[in-house]
């Protein structure tokens, strides 16, 4: 392809930021600028004009956000095709023969009120419909850029794939190197080189002088050639308008010092302009790609992966006798009396740790991390602290879990979290800065004593890091998936979902008994006809036999408890021998029941 063979041989100048010279021109921020692709295409070929005249040899297409979720909260959802189809063609007419054309990918906006997370197959159709537009509209390449999800990204480039161009996967790095789900920029180097990118490449996040130390360590983790598209500094807010200070005689050194340290295709992100690209075209001249040299490094970093895992804590013992936790109710003021009772009869009867969700069903509990530290002093049990996405943001994570570290809590589970909607605080809204899998990232950083950014915070917090796995899914293997991709990121241990059929039992195990780490299937002992129903049809993740609904039909108070808890009793006793421990789920913090089921679970221990 024309792009690989270029780059082989020689340094490819790209254009600058379209954005900032929209907005000079009086468009306002608030404006959808791939819009203007349909109602001011003059306008956007214009501005192709000037950055070919600055001496870009690739410009790209006006369609950065012109996907769906970016377009529907606007009602244009429908044109999304029609945009992106339009930009390439406005892109093809502008460059001609004389420069190549990179049609423009930008990652996926959070629909407002829509909280869950879109599903790999949900990603990649949304960017097929973007990708196939801008394949027929002519462009040469694709670049999908500014991306902070890994995950999105991969997602985006098997959608690009599919069109046969050649793709650059661009990455927004932060200060430290890091994406801001903490990604470093190794890390992005291999994931992107395994799932077939031809270009690997660093833009906006941050200016200049972060972008050069991005691409060096692209430069040490990678063969594949590297694209670099720096901000022009940071933006002031200046008398109402946004201004960059970065002169381009300073941006286009910096570019020297790139294409130096291994960059072969060099623009500008926000803040560039066409004078910036000029200067940029002018230092590069007769300049040719730097010699690489990465294998020894590589290898470094890729047995550096391969730590044997250690179990600590309450999974010490794991494989020697049953490991068992006990989830407890956080209550719903300030008397902790209950609990702290329920983790001393729990600790003598044999358990291991005591599970403290955090605001489940996005109702207010006490804080959590307090009352695990409490636990922990008073009653003498390990606490598992589970830590959703919901409630903090990127900040507010990082500061809580190294505060949970300084008060003695070593276990936590990292879990999406309910949305807040579902709860009872009209007017509360969800964070979800991160998802489970950024969660259990940024706690594998934590441990090794760096934040999300790679800044040291001294010594690590030691955290045993769980996840969540739901067994009961139609869709087993997409859930396996999704628990490598935990254990990818981090994740040391697994609880389940409450199950009631051993043959779920079996296929989990089928599926996941080679991923190494302890699984424990959930137990929650039904207490009643109406609770068992309820938990059936309302409660995400949990299914019940219909064998077993028959079985607690008509059961209500102590022949419901009596029923629920025989039915637990048989599934202990069938799947004892075939798992390592269990996840105890009393229901309604009613400890006496897990205290029985220890009973059956140490039976011969």
């Amino acid at each position: 392809m024309l792009l690989r063979d270029r780059i082989r041989t020689e340094i490819l100048v790209g254009d600058g930021a379209v954005g900032t010279m929209l907005y000079a021109r009086g468009i306002g921020l608030e404006a959808n600028f791939e819009h203007l692709n349909l109602v001011r295409p003059q306008l956007v070929s214009e501005l192709h004009a000037e950055y070919l005249a600055a001496g870009a040899q690739m410009i790209e297409t006006n369609t950065f956000g012109a996907n769906f979720t970016r377009l529907q909260p606007i009602g244009l959802e429908r044109k999304a095709a029609e945009i992106n189809l339009q930009g390439a063609r406005i892109a093809r007419q502008a460059a001609g023969t004389r420069a190549l054309v990179a049609g423009s990918v930008g990652p996926l906006a959070r629909l407002k009120g829509e909280e869950r997370e879109f599903t790999q197959a949900e990603q990649q159709d949304i960017f097929s419909v973007q990708v196939t537009a801008l394949a027929e509209g002519g462009v040469d390449l694709l670049i999908l850029e500014t991306f902070s999800d890994l995950f999105q990204l991969t997602n985006a480039l098997a959608a690009a794939r599919s069109t046969g161009l050649p793709v650059i996967a661009s990455m927004a790095f932060l200060d430290g190197g890091r994406t801001a789900a903490g990604c470093d920029a190794g890390q992005v180097a291999r994931e992107l080189t395994s799932a077939g990118a031809d270009v690997i490449g660093a833009n906006c996040g941050a200016g200049p002088l972060e972008v050069l130390r991005v691409v060096k360590q692209l430069a040490r983790a990678t063969t594949l050639p590297i694209a670099a598209f720096a901000n022009s500094g940071f933006p002031e807010y200046l008398e109402g308008r946004h201004i960059y200070r970065c002169t381009p005689d300073y941006f286009a050194g910096m570019a020297v010092e790139m294409v130096e340290a291994g960059a072969t295709i060099i623009g500008g992100c926000c803040g560039t302009t066409p004078d910036h690209i000029h200067a940029v075209s002018e230092r590069l001249k007769g300049m040719v790609p730097a010699p690489r040299i990465t294998g020894k490094s590589v290898a470094i970093v890729a047995a550096s992966r391969q730590e044997p895992l250690r179990r600590a804590g309450f999974l010490a013992d794991w494989g020697k006798r049953p490991i068992i936790t006990v989830e407890l109710d956080p209550p719903q003021g300030m008397d902790t009396a209950k609990v702290l009772t329920g983790s001393r009869a729990l600790k003598a009867a044999g358990a291991d740790a005591i599970n403290l969700a955090e605001n489940p069903m996005a109702r207010v509990r006490l804080g959590n991390i307090a009352l695990g530290s409490l636990i922990q002093r008073e009653a003498g049990i390990e606490t598992i602290i589970h830590i959703t996405c919901r409630d903090r943001n990127l900040l507010g994570l990082q500061s809580d879990l190294m505060g949970a570290s300084l008060l003695g809590i070593r276990s936590v589970l990292a879990v999406t979290g309910d949305p807040a909607r579902l709860g009872d605080q009209a007017g509360a809204s969800s964070v979800f800065d991160l998802s489970s899998f950024g969660l259990i990232k940024l706690m594998k950083d934590l441990n090794t004593g760096c934040n999300a950014l790679g800044h040291p915070i001294g010594n690590g917090t030691g955290f045993t890091i769980g996840c969540a796995f739901n067994p009961n899914s139609a869709k087993l293997s997409v859930q396996t998936a999704r628990l490598e991709k935990k254990i990818a990121c981090g994740a040391q241990f697994a609880q389940t979902q409450p199950i009631y059929d051993a043959a779920i039992l079996d296929a989990m195990i089928e599926q996941v008994g080679h991923l190494g780490i302890p699984v424990l299937p959930g137990i929650l002992p039904l207490v009643s006809e109406r609770n068992c129903e309820y938990l059936h049809n309302e409660v995400p993740g949990i299914v019940i036999p219909d064998a077993i609904r028959e079985r607690m039909r008509g059961k209500e108070k102590e022949a419901g408890i009596i029923e629920g808890l025989a039915i637990a009793r048989e599934f202990i006793l069938a799947v004892r021998d075939r798992v390592g421990g269990f996840y105890l789920i009393p229901p309604f913090g009613r400890y006496s029941l897990a205290i029985e089921l220890i009973r059956i679970i140490t039976e011969g221990r």
